[in-house]
């Protein structure tokens, strides 16, 4: 039986407001299930505002959004809030850690929503020891910084955090918005090494945002969205 495409987009067109410029005007864009794409554009080409659309933080003015098999685009704002918890890794350009939460606790937060994502850790040997394994394979010693307010991190750590954030409870599809930007070289090859094994390991498709060209051969497909977006042409 075939899978359900990670993401499947059809006619898409959005604009911030109504009288605004439409900044995105996509005819089509697709990934498979397990496939892991690298997309670059230039600034302004519409890179944030597709994976917002993806993640179902908006609805587009006009089209289809599918995600994992589900009508992410015609589903009410609190469906799509659970969608994204329970299926869903994201990591935001702006890391949204929650401020009032040490390092552990912001790594785990996706498990207190998530029964699918609860579940998998548990299969694990439970989400605290998933969440350390996690922090732990990105550099960020568990021990040292699992009580750490995020305020007590650098740049670089806080992306970490985030990024296991993202992949703990094996979500189907993880997206990631410049994730390797406060990283230096040995940390991102590190980050990208560990991100696509554990994708891989748990059969979730990638959609990796960045303007570092230098990294798109680690991926199956690489895509220019300045080429694809009729809005920026």
């Amino acid at each position: 039986m075939n899978q359900a495409p990670a993401i499947s987009l059809e006619g898409v067109r959005f604009a911030y407001k109504r009288s605004a410029p439409v900044v995105l005007d996509l005819d089509e864009f697709r990934v498979e299930a397990g496939e892991r794409v690298f997309l670059k554009g230039a600034s302004g080409s519409g890179k944030s505002t597709l994976l917002g659309l993806i993640a179902g933080v908006m609805t587009p003015d006009e089209g289809r959004i599918d995600v994992l098999g589900s009508p992410v685009s015609t589903l009410s704002g609190g469906k799509r809030d659970a969608f994204r918890a329970e299926r869903l890794g994201v990591i935001f350009q702006m890391f949204n850690l929650l401020p009032y939460m040490p390092a552990g606790a912001n790594v785990m937060l996706p498990t207190r929503f998530s029964a699918r994502r609860r579940k998998a850790c548990a299969e694990a040997g439970g989400a605290e020891k998933e969440a350390r394994r996690l922090m732990a394979r990105l550099q960020l010693d568990p021990d040292r910084y699992w009580s750490s307010p995020p305020t007590a991190l650098s740049v670089g750590q806080q992306q970490r955090v985030a990024a296991a954030r993202a992949l703990i409870g094996k979500p189907g599809l993880v997206l990631a918005d410049e994730p390797t930007s406060a990283l230096d070289a040995d940390a991102r090859d590190a980050f990208l090494s560990l991100l696509i094994e554990e994708c891989t390991a748990s059969g979730a498709a990638l959609l990796f945002v960045s303007h570092d060209g230098s990294l798109a051969d680690r991926f199956d497909r690489a895509l220019d969205l300045s080429q694809m977006n009729g809005a920026a042409t």
